[in-house]
C-alpha cells in the first residue's frame, strides 16, 4: 500500500527523470517509510547495545530482497558492530563505490522529549525522533534503494558496497575496524558519505538554495588542563591556588585566536555562501573567497559561529573540576580543552601553543591520539552526479564544496586512503537544524526527495543511463 504524498513533492515529480514503471524510486515510499521508523526505534546510543540488533534487523531486509548472504557481513566489536552489503556489478566501471552511514545516535532522555524520541512521529510536515536528521534518515534511503535496484534486477557497472558504521559518534571504532583488519569488505575507489553534506533551504519561502559537498574536515582532539598544589585550610589562603591558576589558564586560551587557514574546499564554500548570506557577513564572505589575507573579512566571518571553525583551528574549555572539599585549599583542578584542528595542523602544534598560553605550572595531556586526513580531491564527476541529482530532488540549489569544522567516519576512510565526499541527500532550513538536540526531525517531502537523490547518483556514477 502507497502513502499519499506531499502535494509540493507531487509537483517536484513533474521535473522528474523518466524511470520505467516498475523503477519509479517515490514507488517505495511507503518502504522507505517503515524503515525508517523502525531504525529509529532502537536506541543506538553508546552502552545500550542496540547497533547489533539494528544491523540484525537490515540484514534481514537485504536477505528478503534477493542479496546473498555472503554478501551481507556484519562485524561485531565489543557491544557494537558494523554491518556491510555489497551490491555486485559487472566490473566495467572499475573499483567499487562505497555508501556511508552510521547506525548510532547520542543520547536523548526521553523525559525532555514531546515525544518519544524512539518512535517516528509524523507530524505538521516533520518526521519527528532520535537519529532522523544525524542520520538514521540516509540509512533508510540508502537501504531502500539498494534492496529496489536489487528486487528489479538492475546491473551496475561496478559493485556498489553500503557500509554502516557504529559509533562515529563516540570512538569510530567500528570505521577503523573496517579499514584497518576488513579492507578487502570495504575498499572502494572512493565513499560517498551520507554523513555530510546537505542542503539548505530558504528560511522564509523554503526553497533549496545551497547543497554543500564535503571533502576536507578537521581533526579532533581533546586536552586536559591540570593545576596541583598542596593545598591546606581554607582559613590560611595561599598565594599560590590550582583553581585561580586553571582560570588564569582558560581565560588566556579563551582570548587566544589561532592563525586564519584556507584550503580550495573552504574558499570555494565562502564564495558560494557569500551570494545567499545577507548583510555585513556575506559581503566579508565575498572579500575573503577573494582575497583570503583580509583580515578584516576574517574577522567579520570569525564572529559567526557556524562559520569561525572553517576559518582557522579552534579550542573552547567544555569540562571543569576542581576541589575535594568547601573547606579545604584546592589540591587539584582540572579541564577538558576540545579542539577541532584545520587540515595541515598537527594535535602536538596546538598542544605546543595551549602549554605556551596555560603557562609552566599547568599540565597538558592529550586524552586520545586524533586521526589527521587530508583534504580528498575535487573530483569532477562526484559534482556532477550530485549537481544531476540534487537538480532532480531538490531542483534550485546550487552545489558547493566545503570543509567541516568537526569529524566523521569520512576522516578515517580518507587516512585509510579512500577519497570520501559527503553527500548526504537532507535538506533543511538552518533554524531546523535539531541534530542532537531535542526533538530532531526532517522535512516529510525531503526525506522522499532522498529516494530520488539516491537512485539519480547511483544511475549516474554506476552507469550512462541518466
Amino acid at each position: 500500500m502507497k502513502l499519499p504524498l506531499p502535494t509540493a513533492l507531487l509537483l517536484t515529480m513533474l521535473t522528474l527523470p523518466t524511470w520505467a514503471d516498475s523503477d519509479n524510486p517515490l514507488d517505495s515510499s511507503a518502504e522507505a517509510r517503515a524503515i525508517l521508523a523502525a531504525v529509529v526505534s532502537f536506541d543506538t546510543a553508546s552502552g545500550h547495545g542496540q547497533v547489533p540488533k539494528m544491523a540484525e534487523y537490515l540484514a534481514a531486509q537485504f536477505r528478503a530482497a534477493g542479496f546473498e548472504r555472503t554478501d551481507i557481513t556484519l562485524v561485531p566489536l565489543g557491544d557494537t558492530a558494523s554491518l556491510v552489503v555489497r551490491y555486485h556489478g559487472d566490473g566495467r566501471g572499475g573499483k567499487p563505490i562505497a555508501f556511508m552511514a552510521h547506525m548510532d545516535v547520542v543520547p536523548a532522555n526521553r523525559s525532555e522529549w514531546q515525544r518519544d524520541p524512539f518512535t517516528l512521529v509524523e507530524e505538521q510536515g516533520y518526521f519527528f525522533g532520535r537519529g532522523t536528521l544525524d542520520m538514521k534518515e540516509d540509512v533508510a534511503l540508502l537501504s531502500q534503494t539498494f534492496i529496489r535496484l536489487k528486487r528489479n534486477h538492475f546491473m551496475p557497472s561496478r559493485d556498489l558496497i553500503l557500509v554502516f558504521t557504529g559509533d562515529e559518534e563516540t570512538s569510530e571504532e567500528t570505521a577503523i575496524d573496517l579499514v584497518n583488519h576488513h579492507r578487502e569488505l570495504v575498499d572502494a575507489d572512493y565513499a560517498l558519505n551520507g554523513d555530510m553534506g546537505s542542503g539548505v533551504l530558504d528560511a522564509s519561502s523554503g526553497k533549496p538554495l545551497l547543497f554543500y559537498i564535503q571533502g576536507a574536515e578537521k581533526s579532533v582532539a581533546s586536552f586536559t588542563l591540570t593545576a596541583r598544589n598542596p593545598g591546606g585550610h581554607s582559613s590560611q589562603p595561599r598565594p599560590d591556588n590550582a583553581i585561580y591558576e586553571l582560570a588564569s589558564a582558560l581565560t588566556a586560551i579563551s582570548h587566544y585566536q589561532f592563525p586564519t587557514q584556507t584550503n580550495s574546499w573552504t574558499i570555494s564554500d565562502f564564495k558560494a555562501a557569500s551570494t545567499v548570506t545577507p548583510g555585513s557577513l556575506g559581503q566579508a564572505m565575498a572579500r575573503f573567497a577573494e582575497h583570503p589575507t583580509d583580515q578584516a573579512a576574517a574577522t567579520r566571518i570569525a564572529q559567526s559561529p557556524p562559520y569561525v571553525g572553517k576559518l582557522k583551528t579552534t579550542c573552547v574549555a567544555t569540562q571543569i573540576s576542581g576541589g575535594h572539599a568547601e573547606n579545604a585549599l584546592p589540591q587539584t583542578a582540572s579541564a577538558v580543552v576540545n579542539c577541532r584542528i584545520f587540515p595541515g595542523t598537527s594535535a602536538e602544534t596546538v598542544q605546543s601553543r595551549l602549554q605556551a598560553l596555560a603557562g609552566p605550572r599547568i599540565t597538558i595531556t592529550s586524552n586520545y591520539p586524533p586521526t589527521y586526513s587530508d583534504p580528498s580531491p575535487l573530483r569532477s564527476d562526484v559534482v556532477a552526479a550530485v549537481q544531476k541529482a540534487v537538480d532532480a530532488a531538490n531542483p534550485g540549489a546550487v552545489v558547493a564544496p566545503t570543509m567541516v569544522a568537526y569529524a566523521t567516519d569520512g576522516s578515517v576512510f580518507r587516512k585509510a586512503g579512500i577519497p570520501t565526499y559527503g553527500v548526504g541527500s537532507m535538506f533543511i532550513k538552518d533554524a531546523e537544524n535539531y541534530s542532537h538536540g531535542l526533538n530532531e526531525r526532517i522535512p516529510v517531502e525531503r526525506f522522499y526527495n532522498g529516494l530520488i537523490y539516491w537512485d539519480v547518483i547511483i544511475h549516474t556514477l554506476a552507469t550512462d543511463s541518466h
